[in-house]
């Protein structure tokens, strides 16, 4: 008789197949030259994972064959709707089943934003699609988070979105120019060639959603507007959809002169990283800061995008957790390697 570990352990042990719908490409379901199959495996590898046909057949611990047969399913769904999967598709789908949560990675991977320009715009992380939801369910929603998770581009999309199906008559996109001063003198050219470097990232972001012959003319209409954050000052924005970007560049006094610009039927998204503060020494970012003031105000919405959202080339999720636990570390530690930063990184 085998010993009763022994005997538990095989239980655990499972051997299962699925039939896929004859609906689901195939094709797009495995990926280009089996790319999604590969990072299936690589995600679940103590199972062993044949297709043949639409017929995938799994054998490993009753768990990880459980969990996989749910990832397949997820991603055959995804497949279906027309949307391109990939290695890292599988990779942040493989991260929502393991989150607790409620969201299904197939409801998140094919939820449209705005389709424009020949593509559609989805959120494509957890923590994305928590941060849409919260704009719609919200008059203001702060996004905080690194580079690379999407916080600037989503409500930019969100924003387009709202003026063409009319629930605002403008767009309003502002952030502070020049570190949180706005000191623009120095700079060569007119006004707007002054300010057009600090502002280019929103352009980029319009251009990529709207016609670009079509830019200038809403413009010129003052039905989009991009300007410097000192311009905010001393208005009120009715029937708006706006958006302070790089906000953790304002100081408490600028973040409260633009909250404050807030008018009826108006919505308005703040986004920044707190980590990436170019404020002179000494003065507080208002970024950091307005969570505590506006505790407890009801209709207002952080939400904390992480690197588990960059969206970007793998490599800036590493990086932003590297200097996470860079900056974590001893104070001694950090003390040195700036010293030795300074010193042309000779030890």
């Amino acid at each position: 008789m085998p010993h009763s570990d022994d005997a538990s352990q095989q239980d655990a042990m499972l051997h299962h197949q699925i039939t896929v719908p004859d609906d689901v490409p195939m094709v797009a379901l495995l990926g280009r030259r089996d790319e999604v199959l590969r990072a299936i495996e690589a995600g679940f590898s103590d199972v062993d994972i044949h297709v043949r046909g639409n017929v995938v057949t799994f054998a490993g611990p009753a768990g990880d064959v459980a969990l996989a047969e749910r990832l397949v399913d997820e991603l055959a769904q995804v497949a279906r709707s027309g949307e391109a999967l990939t290695a890292d598709a599988v990779g942040r789908a493989i991260r929502m089943l393991t989150t607790p949560t409620a969201e299904r990675p197939a409801d998140v991977l094919t939820f449209d934003i705005l389709s424009a320009r020949g593509r559609t715009i989805r959120p494509k992380t957890l923590g994305q699609k928590t941060y849409v939801d919260a704009i719609d369910a919200h008059t203001i929603t702060f996004g905080v988070g690194p580079a690379g998770t999407g916080k600037t581009y989503l409500a930019m999309a969100k924003a387009v979105h709202a003026l063409q199906s009319k629930r605002v008559n403008r767009i309003v996109l502002t952030r502070p120019a020049v570190e949180a001063g706005e000191r623009l003198g120095y700079l060569p050219g007119t006004l707007n060639e002054k300010i057009d470097p600090y502002l280019r990232p929103l352009y980029d972001a319009l251009h990529d959603m709207l016609e670009p012959e079509s830019i200038p003319k809403l413009m010129a209409a003052g039905t989009i507007e991009v300007a410097p954050l000192a311009y905010m000052r001393g208005r009120t924005l009715n029937d708006a959809f706006i958006i302070l970007d790089e906000a953790q560049n304002t100081s408490p006094e600028q973040m409260k002169m633009f909250l404050t610009r807030l008018g009826f039927n108006s919505k308005v998204v703040v986004t920044g990283d707190v980590t990436q503060v170019d404020l002179p020494s000494g003065t507080s970012s208002g970024l950091r800061v307005v969570e505590e003031i506006l505790v407890g105000i009801e209709d207002v919405a952080f939400c904390r995008l992480t690197s588990a959202d960059v969206v970007r080339h793998r490599l800036v999720s590493e990086i932003i957790d590297a200097y996470e636990r860079w900056d974590a570390g001893p104070t001694g530690n950090r003390a040195e390697r700036r010293a030795a930063q300074r010193r042309g990184g000779r030890s």
